[in-house]
């Protein structure tokens, strides 16, 4: 008999009657060098105080806004002939060890790019990522019958003393340009767990945001509660996925994260015949208004892994920005940075 595995956290609940059969669980690739365009703007400003247009907009704001709405990618940044801060390279994405650029800006001008996000403080800087990734395992509890130890982990925390917790964000329905232009700037990277049935109105928004250095993961192509599927139709799911994201943006996932956390042992026989290679879950889910959590404490911990999702104000009162300034005032209160999550796993 094969234990089907369903997250007691995620608000979203697995539809049809499979749900009360299964068993609760307990409980932006590399990055673009970020704030590129703002910060060579904010630089020149702390000598001329004319950061920006009229109504506090800085320079090229609205045309960034303008292409993702759009669903166009567009030319790097740089194109234009802007000026770059010194030691900043645009439209460029982090290389792997790099260190993530808001470390190479001042502390003045971190603090001014905050407040403009309504930030009391800036967002902690991660440190370099490891050399060597950690040795990632099933959590205990988390297994499922007849894994051979080849099967993909299943996770809700990457091992580590770092002071980091990754963000993670799900589906992909609400396509808010304002928070590609927020994370670039704030310099907080993000894994976009994506489905393609919520993402193909707009396949250029998820190129814009791989562009800006988010990692574009699997998420299903139709968002279905996998353990009520036979083999088949599960592999189906996850390996569409894969080719779709491939396809679109040039790169087949390595992370994989079933809709409404549920899976069974098909679900990992499954996802490893993709190519995939780990299954991230999540330690606490984030809201515009509150955090839930999965531990006792409800506090986080090193290698924490922090899901959201693609909404906005119809779904949830607030918008992505609004949900992001949420997240980021508990997690920089609490004392850790955000960091890559495809940096450590």
């Amino acid at each position: 008999m094969q234990l089907v595995r369903q997250n007691e956290k995620s608000t979203a609940k697995p539809p049809g009657p499979a749900a009360s059969g299964g068993r609760w669980l307990c409980g932006r690739s590399p990055r673009r060098p970020a704030v590129a365009v703002l910060a060579a703007l904010l630089l020149a400003a702390v000598g001329s105080g004319c950061a920006s247009e009229p109504g506090g907009r800085p320079p090229g704001e609205a045309g960034q806004r303008e292409r993702a709405l759009a669903g166009n990618p567009g030319p790097p940044p740089g194109a234009a002939g802007l000026p770059v801060a010194p030691g900043l390279r645009r439209g460029l994405a982090r290389l792997p060890g790099e260190r993530y650029e808001n470390a190479r800006l001042t502390p003045a001008v971190r603090a001014r790019i905050a407040r403009k996000w309504g930030l009391d403080r800036p967002p902690l800087i991660a440190p370099l990522p490891p050399v060597a990734k950690p040795r990632v395992t099933t959590r205990a509890g988390f297994e499922v019958e007849g894994d051979d130890g080849a099967l993909p982990p299943v996770f809700t925390t990457v091992p580590t003393k770092d002071r980091v917790v990754f963000l993670t964000i799900d589906d992909g329905a609400e396509k808010d340009p304002e928070l590609l232009q927020m994370m670039d700037e704030l310099d907080i990277p993000y894994s976009a767990f994506l489905s393609d049935d919520e993402v193909k109105d707009n396949y250029g928004y998820f190129g814009e945001a791989q562009r800006l250095g988010t990692v574009l993961a699997n998420h299903t192509l139709h968002h279905p509660y996998l353990p009520g599927l036979s083999y088949d139709e599960q592999r189906h799911e996850i390996c569409g996925q894969q080719d779709a994201v491939e396809a679109r943006f040039g790169k087949r996932p390595r992370l994989f994260r079933p809709p409404y956390g549920s899976y069974d042992a098909d679900t990992l026989r499954a996802a490893r015949t993709c190519g995939i290679e780990a299954v991230p879950l999540w330690s606490a889910e984030a809201f515009p208004d509150r955090m839930e959590w999965r531990e006792g404490d409800r506090d986080l911990h090193p290698g924490d892994i922090v899901l959201t999702h693609f909404r906005g104000r119809a779904a949830w009162g607030g918008s992505m920005t609004d949900l992001v300034r949420a997240v980021m005032r508990t997690v920089t209160e609490r004392g850790y940075a955000v960091a890559r999550l495809e940096d450590y796993v």
